[in-house]
């Protein structure tokens, strides 16, 4: 007769147990699928903030390089625009003394269009270098704020 009383609270408490047991194996999946989500968004998150980082550096990068062939481009039409205009002073013009001063004038000009524009291309890459040291770093202060207040 004990030994079924035994067996019986034996039996109970292992119940119990049991359920205790499961609630907490319950309870601890939750807060991992928790703990785990959590994880998850402070890792997008860093994702999302260096793609932001990299966008602005693209975008400045893209900028220059615009600027340059938008410049080279120009240089080549100019050139061309010259060279047409002095060769036909050089073909038709009748005074020696006038086609020689017209060979200095294309000569200068050549030399001055091209020292201009080699400084239009000296000024885009300052002016690349300032937008990286303000634009660029403000980025990354900011993002590296966003960094230190996510708890």
């Amino acid at each position: 007769m004990i030994t079924l009383i035994m067996t019986g609270v034996c039996l109970t408490v292992s119940a119990c147990l049991l359920a205790i047991g499961f609630r907490q194996s319950t309870s601890s999946r939750r807060k991992l699928r928790i703990l785990n989500a959590s994880r998850v968004h402070a890792r997008g998150q860093i994702q999302k903030r260096r793609m932001e980082l990299l966008e602005v550096r693209n975008r400045a990068k893209l900028m220059e390089d615009t600027v340059s062939g938008g410049a080279t481009a120009v240089e080549k039409v100019h050139k061309a625009i010259a060279n047409t205009t002095f060769g036909l002073i050089d073909r038709f013009a009748k005074d020696e003394e006038f086609k020689n001063t017209a060979r200095k004038v294309k000569k200068t000009h050549h030399e001055k269009s091209e020292q201009v524009y080699q400084v239009v291309r000296t000024t885009n890459r300052a002016l690349h270098l300032l937008a990286d040291s303000l634009f660029i770093e403000k980025a990354e202060k900011r993002i590296i704020s966003k960094t230190k207040k996510a708890p």
